[in-house]
């Protein structure tokens, strides 16, 4: 290929197919199509779904929670704030559920239309971050519980071991693999907490747990069961994970995961009813003086011995496959944007397994809790600007989707400045008002991002480009047609392609390629430069298959004839 501009008048043919390329395919068993658009041949059944996501019910993180909270504020105000978290989380994530599996999109593809090309960095480098942080932490319970029953080895020895106990379960993708793991061990996480409850019942008789009120309330800033709900917003985290796995969903699927899967029957078993087993366990126990991720884990394996140590093991390790899935795909998306290269899912895994053992070794409760609250702000002015976006732009820029491709976005959007505004305001607030701040940080961050991200919405021009040849507008049905990428040589559906005006005959370009092409995104910003003034060529597609991918491909893998003539 020669690197002068195209000709437009003269495109080359567009190489088109109708069933999925089998390189394609066999790369997407570990990568899942983690830098493009999931094809809806790619997309998972409703159980196997349901149990790929159910791995993160599982994770001393909720019981801690809970149980510091009723120890700080009281059992009736700690179940308040959880029943509105799970009002709140289940209804914002059956919204996000839904547009997923609409759109097929990543939270780092997404982010591309309203934060723009070089803005949207920053998204997939937060969720990446703070995916990682969490793994440390039920990493850690795993590694103290194991030094603690045994007594041997160095802590730093268990840390390792715990993290290469985990890693390899993430390797395989959410359709060949850890719906099957998470889905075979759900039943006995269930299991093991309830023997756990039965011991606790023997060794400790219950008494009062369910009236718990402390001897001296603390100055929170807010009511009690207020401030139990904003500190479950600082896991707002979880509406990010939603966009990554929600992707795989089918669309007619997008009412029973909206449910049953993301929404709140999830976060009813994940908040609540882990919640009241947190809160059972430590006051019961006697140790509502300082209730710790390690405490929990210890009082299991005193309950249990061995068999606790089963059950610690198996509750992290169930929590941490969506962890270190969920930091390798966006480690992958991070690295291809900095730095112009690709790295296989499986090298971004090890990365994010190093970090996360380097994190291990330091004196890691001094500064992590910091590090989460500053990614907290981050993570609820996104959730803010992109709840904000989609209700208002439902239907998509063009064919039901987002434009989110490469080439067709501005470099800095609007979204990326009200994202910075707000976030930076909240983490302000958050270190120099004391009480307050704590406490009304991340509400007052969400609401910032809004509010702002409406007035930019206002005044400020739209992110995408004006450009000309769209193979969009080449094909019959987006979703169904497969166009070959002239960069790397594989066939992805035409709802990611470009025309890369960079190369003899604007050829067929797929997201990932051009999001990594300097001289693609020089091209681009060119021809948009020339178009302005001009009225938008190439117009809407005759049939091109809607928005709204509802049907299955044929089973045959046939599809309409495609056209490959530009349409003027």
């Amino acid at each position: 290929m020669t690197s002068s501009r195209a000709d437009v008048s003269t495109p080359v043919p567009l190489d088109v197919s109708y069933t999925d390329d089998p390189r394609v395919v066999k790369e997407a068993t570990n990568e899942d199509y983690s830098t493009h658009i999931v094809p809806l041949t790619w997309r998972s059944g409703r159980l196997s779904l349901t149990m790929t996501w159910y791995a993160l019910v599982s994770g001393m993180f909720y019981l801690v929670t809970a149980a510091t909270l009723a120890v700080t504020v009281g059992t009736v105000n700690t179940l308040i704030g959880i029943l509105l978290a799970v009002a709140v989380f289940g209804a914002v994530n059956y919204f996000f559920s839904s547009y997923a599996a609409r759109t097929g999109l990543t939270v780092a593809l997404i982010s591309q239309r309203v934060f723009g090309y070089i803005g949207s960095v920053l998204a997939p480098l937060v969720l990446a971050a703070t995916a990682i942080y969490y793994a440390v932490f039920e990493g850690s319970v795993i590694a103290h519980a194991l030094h603690a029953y045994t007594g041997v080895l160095d802590i730093k020895v268990w840390y390792a071991i715990s993290i290469l106990s985990n890693v390899p379960m993430a390797i395989g993708g959410v359709r060949r693999w850890l719906d099957k793991f998470n889905g075979a061990l759900l039943p006995l996480y269930w299991t093991g907490l309830m023997i756990v409850i039965i011991l606790a019942v023997r060794e400790y008789p219950p008494s009062g747990w369910l009236t718990h009120t402390p001897d001296i309330t603390p100055d929170l800033g807010a009511p009690g069961w207020m401030y139990a709900f904003f500190v479950y917003m600082g896991v707002f985290v979880f509406m990010m994970y939603t966009i990554d796995f929600g992707r795989f969903g089918k669309p007619k699927d997008s009412r029973y995961h909206g449910v049953v899967t993301f929404g709140p029957v999830f976060y009813l078993f994940c908040y609540f009813v882990n919640g009241m087993i947190g809160i059972f366990l430590v006051l019961v126990a006697n140790k509502a003086g300082a209730p710790t991720e390690t405490a929990i884990g210890d009082t299991i394996v005193g309950l249990m011995g061995v068999w606790g140590l089963g059950v610690v093991w198996l509750t992290q390790s169930r929590i941490n496959t969506a962890n270190y899935y969920v930091a390798s795909t966006n480690l992958e998306a991070t690295v291809a944007r900095l730095f112009h290269i690709r790295i296989p899912r499986v090298a971004a895994l090890a990365i994010a397994s190093l970090v996360t053992y380097l994190i291990m070794l330091t004196d890691v409760l001094s500064y992590v809790l910091t590090a989460l609250a500053w990614q907290g702000a981050f993570v609820v002015g996104w959730v803010g600007i992109m709840l904000t976006h989609i209700v208002l732009h439902r239907q998509g820029d063009r064919d039901g989707l987002p434009e989110f491709r490469p080439g067709r976005v501005a470099t800095i959007a609007p979204g990326a400045v009200v994202w910075l505004v707000s976030s930076l305001t909240g983490i302000m607030v958050l270190e120099f008002t004391g009480t307050f701040g704590t406490t009304w940080s991340s509400p007052l961050t969400f609401v910032l991002s809004i509010v702002l991200y409406l007035l930019a919405l206002r005044v400020a021009n739209s992110p995408v480009l004006r450009r000309g040849l769209d193979p969009r507008d080449e094909v019959d049905d987006i979703w169904e047609t497969r166009v070959r990428c002239h960069r790397c040589d594989h066939s992805y559906i035409a709802a990611e392609m470009d025309r890369d005006p960079s190369a003899e005959g604007s050829p067929a370009i797929c997201a990932d390629c051009g999001g990594r092409s300097r001289t693609f995104r020089r091209a681009v910003l060119a021809e948009a430069r020339a178009s302005r003034g001009t009225s938008t060529p190439g117009g809407h597609a005759r049939n091109r298959g809607g928005g709204t991918p509802d049907a299955e491909p044929a089973a045959d893998g046939t599809a309409p004839t495609a056209t490959s003539s530009v349409i003027s």
